[in-house]
């Protein structure tokens, strides 16, 4: 039977006035991969949807990569509360071209606006979350050596959207430290190099965005990764980015995405697409 938790938290998000619209245009974010307000490749220090404190709301969302030897969707849904927590769920489903078989993967998270403010003087928002990660096929990443099939990310985000920055155009930036053993974002499982095989690396990422209007903003994000699997090398993820936001209840991402070489398959790029919609 198919799995329902995104349909039926979607159908949530469309329904009911106990959701609320009080944040600025765009700053919920978009739909990151792992299911987290943010950019496609990036989780940022906001929370879904446009909640203010005392109210509560959400987005739910779908992405599809496609690059050389891969496709990768992502679905899922995430809850919004008083602008100072966030919880969600996503499916991953990755299919490998040129062996014919799908890799899926669950994704939980959770995160907390622990300070500070995306607009306001003082400390930009900040933020830390949590991802539980469990890959359903650990057949291909044992193969390729990793050590389990289930992980934690953990990381602290800093963003700030900076006002008039830009030729009085609006600049989003953010900042995310993550700890992660997660090979291919856990989709190729986790750990394994070293004496241990399970320790998390420490790795930067960075997001920045330019607002031509207020409905469209083009950018760049960038993701270090571990490389702990002895059999085939990681490399780093970046991507260029347009997103629309028409309105409070839909935004829309494209982008060019470089992946670098992924289980021994060499120069992974191609195009994102992801949409999102919120209340």
């Amino acid at each position: 039977m198919a799995d329902c938790r995104p349909l039926c938290l979607a159908l949530l998000l469309a329904a009911g006035p106990a959701f609320a619209q009080g944040k600025l245009l765009a700053t919920g974010g978009a739909w990151q991969l792992e299911g987290q307000a943010g950019g496609g490749l990036v989780p940022w220090a906001v929370i879904a949807g446009y909640a203010e404190a005392g109210e509560w709301g959400g987005a739910a969302g779908a992405t599809r990569v496609s690059v050389d030897d891969f496709d990768l969707t992502v679905a899922g849904a995430t809850v919004g509360v008083g602008n100072r927590l966030e919880f969600g769920y996503v499916r991953q489903s990755l299919r490998v071209a040129p062996l014919d078989l799908s890799i899926d993967q669950d994704v939980l998270s959770a995160k907390w606006r622990f300070a500070g403010d995306l607009l306001y003087p003082g400390l930009p928002a900040l933020s830390a979350g949590v991802q539980l990660k469990h890959n359903r096929d650990f057949t291909v990443p044992e193969a390729l050596g990793a050590a389990d099939d289930t992980g934690v990310d953990a990381w602290v985000a800093a963003s700030r959207l900076w006002l008039n920055a830009v030729g009085g155009r609006n600049l989003f930036t953010n900042i995310t430290l993550r700890a992660s053993e997660a090979n291919q974002a856990g989709l190729l499982g986790f750990g394994r190099r070293g004496s241990g095989g399970s320790d998390h690396e420490l790795l930067l990422e960075a997001s920045a965005g330019l607002f031509l209007d207020r409905h469209w903003v083009i950018g760049a994000e960038y993701r270090q990764k571990p490389d702990k699997l002895a059999a085939v090398r990681e490399d780093d993820w970046g991507d260029l980015f347009v997103g629309w936001f028409p309105g409070k209840r839909v935004s829309v991402v494209a982008a060019w995405a470089d992946l670098g070489d992924i289980a021994g398959l060499p120069d992974q790029r191609g195009w994102y697409l992801s949409l999102q919609v919120s209340r």
